[in-house]
């Protein structure tokens, strides 16, 4: 028995977007490389996730074309750790909407729970998924930091996707309209 419906083929565009980004652990995982964190013990670590369902989720990730694997020396071994594309780096507007969201309508369970999503270039949190609500700059991954209570007493920049994932057609910084 499948684990969740195949919404890819559906003609509805939010059905197909869910189909990628609907799954909550998908959207947890992507959290964690946005972080920075894209090796495979510290995200199970860190989300306290089981094997199977980290792994799987990893790989629809990939599959979707929204992370990519690149190696890193452990010692005298290559692992292999996980980093965005620019497809993966496009999904943050969607991730800044739902942490504002949770913000404004979700009771949190403690201080340390909340999480704001800030333009670094301004220096100011934002109440809009895609642009500075202070300065009316559009934001990007290479210009937003979350500030997580529970990771750090000051926002932390975003991941980007690498120079090599990146297609001539794609740009450095920005979110197409």
């Amino acid at each position: 028995m499948p684990l969740r419906s195949d919404w890819s083929a559906r003609t509805c565009s939010l059905a197909r977007g869910l189909d990628v980004l609907g799954d909550p652990w998908g959207s947890l995982v992507l959290r964690e490389i946005f972080f920075g964190n894209g090796r495979y013990e510290a995200m199970k670590h860190r989300l306290e996730v089981a094997d199977n369902v980290l792994s799987k989720r990893l790989g629809w990730l990939l599959e979707a074309g929204l992370l990519a694997q690149r190696p890193y020396q452990d010692g005298a071994r290559t692992r292999q750790e996980y980093v965005l594309t620019p497809k993966g780096e496009d999904a943050l507007p969607v991730l800044n909407a739902i942490i504002i969201w949770a913000e404004k309508h979700l009771d949190a369970p403690n201080e340390v729970s909340h999480m704001k999503v800030i333009h670094t270039d301004c220096g100011e949190a934002t109440m809009s998924a895609d642009t500075c609500t202070h300065c009316g700059s559009r934001l990007t991954a290479a210009n937003t930091s979350w500030h997580s209570f529970k990771r750090s007493d000051h926002p932390l920049p975003l991941a980007v996707a690498p120079l090599e994932n990146r297609t001539p057609a794609s740009p450095e910084t920005e979110i197409p309209v």
